[in-house]
């Protein structure tokens, strides 16, 4: 897979853009702050439909504009796809697919699969869970495009439960001993439902997932810190005691994904923590509260990990996916936001064997010399200028 041309119109620091990448090693060079990285953005939200800097949409149009624009022409086994996409402000985005309209921006998911390794991948390991969650959700739906609507579907309900434990806790608190206690608890009822089946579809997904990944990070990890002690992962999950032994295994590595019994294993969860969620306001059951465990042997990474570790750890999921994209029959595209500068030697080298074999790379970096001599690669230069309308970027 490659993407042979693409576009942008008021996305970041471009005002108007059209490359033509092609298949083998791009390079994108540029002193920090000239727009660089927003190239690899704008195709990582057309490929999972989020971006890997900001958790909102309003800073990808450029100031001045109401709309942005990314489009790309993507290539996969001969065959041709342009997909586009506007970012609005204030509006639903918008998406076509060979120039037809879609429905929902999220049916391009799948046509674009692309890996990116930035520097903020380093929050994988140190940060909080829901940067791990993150990483989880966007290759599960990038494998499995239709993931991304259990996912959506589980979010409005999780939300809608969330409303009603705070809007309707003192009737919730009353109970049955009230006509709004009654009622309160009957409509909390229908949410756990809802709840618990979409939850069951997503918490399955992830468990498959974590399941063919694991070897993948151990492998990858192994070949980038030899001398580090062995890498792996493990999904923990929020239903705690209310799973049945039955779908854990006897060393509790891993869960079935039974989507049954993990939704019945969901609602009794939800029926044991009811009361502690009424008099919290919060919904404390289901994949929102769950984490994906790195270890570096017996220890978590999270605050046992070096520095050295820790990039590892980062690098070694990125490669893991990337390995999991290409085991389904196509090479994902692999982008690097200015991370050579980030690794020793080491892992300089480990990156580059994987980038060098790969269909497509597209990589940025402020100095060409960080980028390892045997990636050949063509170059392009990134400047940044002042115009009346603001700094915009310009390809030189």
């Amino acid at each position: 897979m490659f993407v042979r041309k693409f576009t942008l119109r008021d996305f970041r620091s471009w005002d108007a853009i059209a490359l033509e990448p092609g298949p083998g090693v791009t390079l994108f060079v540029g002193p920090n702050g000239h727009g660089k990285t927003n190239l690899l953005e704008a195709l990582g939200y057309l490929s999972a439909l989020s971006s890997h800097r900001v958790s909102t949409d309003a800073p990808l149009i450029r100031a001045g504009a109401t709309q942005a624009q990314i489009g790309a022409v993507v290539v996969n086994d001969g065959r041709e796809l342009a997909i586009d996409l506007e970012i609005n402000d204030g509006r639903a985005n918008r998406a076509r697919m060979n120039g037809s309209p879609l429905r929902r921006p999220r049916e391009i998911l799948g046509v674009l699969r692309s890996v990116l390794f930035a520097p903020e991948d380093l929050s994988m390991v140190r940060g909080d869970p829901g940067d791990r969650r993150r990483y989880l959700d966007e290759l599960l739906c990038s494998r499995l495009p239709r993931m991304a609507a259990v996912k959506a579907d589980y979010e409005k309900v999780l939300r809608q439960r969330s409303a009603l434990l705070k809007t309707a806790g003192g009737a919730l608190r009353r109970g049955t001993r009230s006509t709004d206690g009654a009622s309160a608890l009957a409509t909390l009822d229908v949410w756990d439902g809802h709840l618990a089946a979409h939850g069951a579809e997503l918490l399955a997904g992830r468990l498959r997932l974590v399941a063919e990944l694991g070897p993948h990070v151990a492998s990858s990890y192994r070949d980038i810190a030899p001398e580090s002690r062995p890498a792996s992962i493990r999904y923990r999950s929020s239903l705690g005691d209310s799973m049945p032994p039955e779908l854990v295994d006897p060393d509790h590595s891993w869960i079935r994904d039974d989507v049954e019994l993990l939704e019945a294993s969901f609602l009794n969860e939800l029926a044991v923590s009811r009361q502690r969620e009424i008099e919290r306001g919060v919904c404390l059951v289901g994949p929102h509260r769950d984490d994906l465990e790195l270890h570096l042997g017996d220890q978590p990474a999270k605050g046992f990990a070096s520095h050295g570790e820790s990039w590892s750890f980062a690098l070694s999921l990125r490669l893991a996916a990337f390995a999991l994209l290409r085991a389904d029959g196509a090479d994902p595209v692999l982008m690097l936001d200015d991370v050579f500068a980030e690794l020793d030697r080491t892992r300089r080298t480990a990156l580059a064997a994987v980038a060098a074999d790969a269909e497509q790379v597209l990589i940025t970096a402020a100095v060409a010399e960080d980028v390892p001599a045997e990636l050949d690669a063509r170059r392009f230069g990134i400047e940044a200028v002042s115009t009346a309308a603001g700094r915009i970027s310009r390809v030189v």
